[in-house]
């Protein structure tokens, strides 16, 4: 029992919040690949194998995604910096939280 609570404890809250447990790397990719985020507004966002990722509001905009470790990091030219995110999923919606703490949801497309 001791040792599930240090395990609990070590869990950020926002990961548990909703039912969002926290993935890790090789999670992360089968979450994403082949799959299609819809988020708040409308907007999705698809993730390939490859490392390619396309957001589209009106317009796509192309980017690219890749896996450090247990983080979701993605490139969005023009500009030439990495945003690296932790990841979490309640099977339903994927959750990226940001390092100063920003959190997004995306729910899978049918």
């Amino acid at each position: 029992m001791r040792r599930f609570a240090l395990i609990l404890a070590a869990v950020p809250t926002w990961a548990v919040a909703d039912g969002f447990m926290p993935l890790a790397g090789d999670e992360i990719r089968a979450a994403l690949v082949g799959r299609v985020l819809v988020y708040e507004g409308g907007a999705r966002q698809s993730f390939d194998a490859s490392g390619g990722t396309v957001y589209v509001t009106d317009r796509p905009s192309l980017g690219q995604w890749s896996l450090r470790g247990d983080l979701y990091c993605s490139l969005w030219p023009p500009s030439d910096l990495w945003a690296c995110y932790t990841v979490a999923s309640d099977g339903d919606r994927v959750r990226f939280v940001g390092q100063g703490g920003d959190i997004t949801d995306g729910t899978y497309a049918e």
